[in-house]
């Protein structure tokens, strides 16, 4: 059997969008690549597919599931052909994102200052007062250079005329970009010379340009600020990445112990004593950060660590209180936020969604109910959400007790049939679903994105969650130059 048998047997699906076919004849930009791996047997593919988890089993690339009762740690699940996305298309995705991340660090400048927004009328007042996320304590908080969104991962999907929706914005601490790294990496190891063959521009420069922000975020004005990254420690699902994003800054890479706060300025503790920090990239979620202002029984952040911000003796990426701009309750707005704050039309398309709390709304999803997906304001990782085309009556009967207790926590989507992109599964070449998460870096010189991102994929056929924590893996995303 060939290479060319197998690709022969791939099927591409009605009414959805296949990134590498066309009417059965393959796109160009996926051309090089397939006829660089012609001489390729599929054995040898299936050698190459097993090399890969073998690598990322014996590197430790893992990612912690709390609630399926097994072992914590998995190995992330790797399809080795990557994704491949033209020039035009990133220069239109790199474009969109800017402007979004443009306009939402304003939004929450002005939600934390002079809410000119809401006493435009251009969102309800009540939208970010019954918002969780909303911090009290930010309020009139001036942040450095009046950055609030330092990274960010902006997820994308493609619909079944291929062009890019924003599904959700990650403001908070996003993850996923070591496993962006990592897939680069794995491919130079199993396809070595296609990545530089096929014009692919390089995503490894990012640790560079975050350590780079970080740096200059500083306020204490000396050659070599202190940077540290605050994990919440071993048990963190992206534990992995703390870890590996440390190393390659170059930083060290600390838990809440580690540090403490005298007299509004904060010390890492040191086998020389201690040691002032400027600038702390935390991967601990807001409500944990300090326990006299937060969350009282926090033992994962350190104590005064809020005060010494407000005084502007150390810096904290992302700005706390960055969650009431990525709830997706305010998700539909954001084309107003860019229209208001940047008079611009939006870039990239969202996706239409109902607000449970309007009766009009929520009659409308539970009529419409096999083709709508109801999601909470609130949770990430594919967790606490309904597929309507998926649910029982049971299910369904369910799941609305549970939004009419409290409707301001949900919204609805109708469900959009992600793209799909060839992947090497049970030595087959596959169509499976996938959507997209590029990394954005806002520092004092401006945004920059590096070209690729993680591209997530639905392992199982037909299903639209590509979510690692719900079986879903990931694939190397190639953009070419």
């Amino acid at each position: 059997m060939s290479f060319a048998s197998l690709l022969a047997e791939y099927t591409t699906r009605p009414n959805i969008w296949d990134e590498m076919c066309v009417q059965d004849e393959i796109r160009n930009h996926y051309q090089v690549f397939f006829d660089s791996l012609s001489q390729v047997s599929p054995a040898e593919l299936s050698r190459k597919d097993e090399l890969a988890k073998k690598l990322f089993m014996s590197q430790g690339v893992t990612f912690t599931v709390y609630n399926d009762g097994e072992g914590i740690e998995k190995i992330f699940p790797f399809d080795i052909i990557p994704r491949i996305i033209t020039a035009t298309e990133w220069q239109h995705i790199e474009a969109g994102i800017k402007q979004r991340i443009k306009a939402l660090n304003i939004f929450l400048k002005d939600i934390y200052h002079d809410q000119f927004i809401i006493k435009d009328g251009v969102i309800p007042p009540s939208l970010v007062h019954s918002c969780p996320n909303f911090l009290r304590e930010m309020v009139n908080v001036d942040v450095p250079f009046n950055i609030y969104t330092h990274i960010s991962g902006i997820d994308l999907i493609r619909d079944s005329d291929g062009s890019f929706y924003v599904l959700e914005d990650n403001l908070r601490t996003p993850s996923g970009v070591s496993y962006m790294l990592e897939n680069r990496n794995m491919t130079y190891r199993v396809f070595p010379g296609l990545v530089p063959r096929n014009n692919v521009r390089s995503v490894k420069d990012y640790p560079d340009l975050l350590l780079k922000n970080l740096l200059a975020i500083s306020n204490r004005q000396k050659s070599q600020p202190t940077v540290v990254l605050l994990t919440p420690g071993i048990y963190n699902s992206a534990y992995f990445e703390h870890t590996t994003l440390a190393r390659l800054m170059g930083i060290e890479l600390v838990e809440g112990r580690d540090l403490v706060v005298d007299n509004a300025k904060v010390y890492m503790k040191t086998t020389a004593g201690l040691k002032q920090v400027d600038v702390i990239y935390r991967r601990v979620d807001d409500d944990f950060i300090d326990p006299l202002v937060f969350n009282p029984g926090s033992i994962l952040g350190v104590s005064g660590l809020y005060y010494a911000y407000r005084k502007g003796n150390v810096a904290i990426v992302n700005a706390p209180g960055n969650g009431v701009a990525d709830d997706k309750a305010v998700y539909p707005f954001v084309p107003d936020m860019i229209k208001y704050y940047l008079n611009e039309e939006p870039i990239l398309k969202t996706v239409p969604t109902y607000a449970m709390e309007n009766p009009d709304h929520f009659k409308h999803v539970f009529g419409n109910i096999a083709k709508m997906v109801i999601k909470k304001t609130n949770e990430s990782g594919g967790y606490g959400m309904l597929m309507g085309s998926a649910a029982t009556e049971q299910q369904v009967g369910d799941y609305k007790k549970e939004v009419e207790k409290n409707p301001r926590q949900f919204i609805a989507q109708p469900i959009i049939s992600l793209s799909s992109v060839p992947c090497f599964i049970n030595n087959k070449i596959q169509p499976r679903h996938v959507d997209l998460r590029p990394f954005a870096l806002y520092g004092p010189q401006g945004i920059e994105i590096v070209p690729g991102g993680l591209t997530r994929v639905a392992l199982r056929e037909g299903s639209l969650v590509v979510n690692s924590s719900q079986g879903g893996g990931s694939k190397d995303t190639w953009i070419l130059s």
